[in-house]
């Protein structure tokens, strides 16, 4: 029987910075703090040495690494950013992000957010993308998703999700019924296109947590 291989957290942004040895401690440093900064580590040495550094040095680094080197990437719309959320439960704690699809370069991130759903996550990066975009007088840049949900759920224009709302998750449902509306008033020309993870591997903007 295969024992779990043990993690090391480093919160530099939370509640109480500093370094845990489990993730149930974790989530209580980083859960409702708005811009917590953490990262998971093998060791304790590493996560010893990496509290020492600034965030970004472990995060920016990892960041700006080439996304996709194991096709050619003529198969991949160079002018498209890419879309994903991750989620440590269901529902769990939630952040999404979007990223430039060649470089990796972070374009925007949010959370994290307690008590939600990977989809809810995806959905909520899909028109995060989309008005930015739109704000920005930018109709043609593609965007990448690896949710099927998500894209239905932009599609028709409303969310079906299962999660019910507590005291825990308030500002995340106002954060989904402002990007609902957004989406039924306003027009999408970005072309949407669903990320082949099977052929491709992960999408860029991917959490790196599986």
């Amino acid at each position: 029987m295969s024992t779990k291989k043990k993690k090391y957290y480093v919160v530099w942004l939370g509640v109480n910075p500093g370094i845990y040895d489990n993730w149930t401690e974790t989530q209580l440093q980083i859960t409702g703090y708005p811009g917590a900064k953490y990262k998971s580590f093998k060791t304790r040495a590493e996560a010893e040495s990496a509290f020492g550094d600034t965030f970004d040095e472990h995060y920016v680094k990892k960041e700006k690494k080439t996304i996709i080197p194991e096709f050619d990437k003529s198969i991949i719309i160079e002018d498209s950013i890419s879309v994903d959320a991750a989620c440590s439960g269901n529902p769990g704690v939630m952040e999404y992000r979007g990223v430039v699809t060649y470089t990796g370069v972070e374009i925007f991130r949010q959370g994290p957010f307690n008590f939600g759903t990977n989809n809810i996550g995806e959905f909520l990066a899909l028109v995060h993308a989309a008005a930015q975009l739109k704000k920005e007088g930018n109709s043609t840049t593609t965007i990448y998703t690896d949710s099927r949900t998500g894209m239905a759920w932009l599609r028709k224009k409303k969310v079906k999700t299962m999660l019910k709302k507590t005291n825990s998750n308030v500002k995340l449902f106002k954060m989904l019924a402002r990007a609902e509306n957004w989406v039924k008033n306003n027009s999408i020309e970005n072309p949407i296109v669903k990320w082949d993870t099977k052929n491709w591997g992960e999408i860029p903007a991917d959490f790196g947590r599986k």
